[in-house]
């Protein structure tokens, strides 16, 4: 870090400090509606999710940026965007089909002012704005008839590669150390 000043606030879900910088303010925003308009307790969300992918021999981390978990599965998966949402749709389907054994069902991308949700297996959206995001409620009863589907073997190393590269592009994030 150089000189400059960062502003820093306090994570929703963690109370931990955390730099406003990049989409940060958009994430904490994602987070008080999740909790406050949706109903999800802070233990329901992980923030800032650690992703290790090993491509090529080397290793690749990042973070997505929430989780939301419903009875202890992970359900949904946030990408926090300070800017365009279209352009990081793909960037969230690849977290949310590689960060576990299973494929997290949902994706999401949102500014805190509106949504994308995705249907994760097929990519394709299923709602837009804000409406769209399932409250605590929806999502419990959507969690009774969901198949929780790996992603095919055959497919991951191309999946880590697109990840990789929609990742590699974000700005304005410290890196982790």
């Amino acid at each position: 870090m150089d000189s400059k000043t960062v502003d820093i606030t306090y994570d929703v879900v963690t109370g931990k400090e955390t730099p406003l910088i990049g989409a940060e303010e958009n994430r904490q925003t994602v987070e008080r509606f999740l909790i406050e308009q949706k109903g999800f307790a802070k233990q329901d969300i992980e923030v800032d999710a650690p992703l290790e992918l090993l491509i090529a021999g080397e290793v690749y981390r990042s973070k997505i940026d929430l989780i939301v978990r419903v009875n202890g599965r992970r359900l949904m998966a946030i990408k926090c965007a300070a800017g365009s949402l279209g352009s990081r749709e793909r960037e969230i389907l690849a977290a949310s089909r590689l960060i576990d054994t299973y494929q997290i069902p949902f994706s999401m991308v949102s500014d805190g002012k509106t949504a994308i949700v995705l249907d994760t297996v097929s990519g394709q959206s299923i709602g837009e704005g804000l409406d769209a995001v399932f409250s605590k409620q929806d999502a419990s009863e959507k969690l009774k008839t969901l198949e929780f589907l790996p992603f095919p073997e055959k497919r991951r190393d191309r999946e880590k590669i697109i990840f990789r590269s929609y990742d590699s592009m974000n700005v304005n994030v410290l890196s982790a150390a």
